[in-house]
């Protein structure tokens, strides 16, 4: 996860490091913020291609908040799968919308997986 008070700079290292496509962007108190992409840094570079500028612009000008949706920490499978439908990753927050993790589209797949082939064997026998 990267923070918002990060500069363009910091969160392309961060992001480079890491090897993330996509990263959650919470606040200075751990709230989630929304989700900043590679795209979205690769837009903020194209208009600031002095390198200088990186240090100078917020994290939170690449950022968007529409891109990812969060879930309440109490949601059930069948919700996580109808927003991973839609991305690859859910971040997870708390009734404070502090920031918890995320559960990722591959963690769903395993989950229902799992699932499908205990029910099969149910019924088989």
């Amino acid at each position: 996860m990267l923070h918002k008070s990060y500069t363009l700079r910091q969160g392309i290292e961060k992001m480079r490091q890491y090897g993330f496509a996509a990263v959650p962007v919470i606040d200075e108190e751990g709230r989630y913020c929304g989700t900043v992409t590679e795209g979205d840094l690769l837009r903020q570079v194209l208009q600031h291609e002095n390198k200088a500028e990186w240090e100078q612009i917020p994290l939170k000008e690449a950022m968007r908040t529409d891109v990812k949706k969060p879930v309440n920490v109490m949601a059930d499978m069948d919700e996580l799968l109808s927003v991973a439908v839609n991305q690859n990753f859910v971040p997870v927050v708390d009734d404070r919308g502090m920031f918890i993790g995320i559960v990722t589209r591959q963690d769903i797949m395993r989950y229902f997986a799992r699932e499908y082939a205990r029910e099969k064997q149910k019924a088989e026998g």
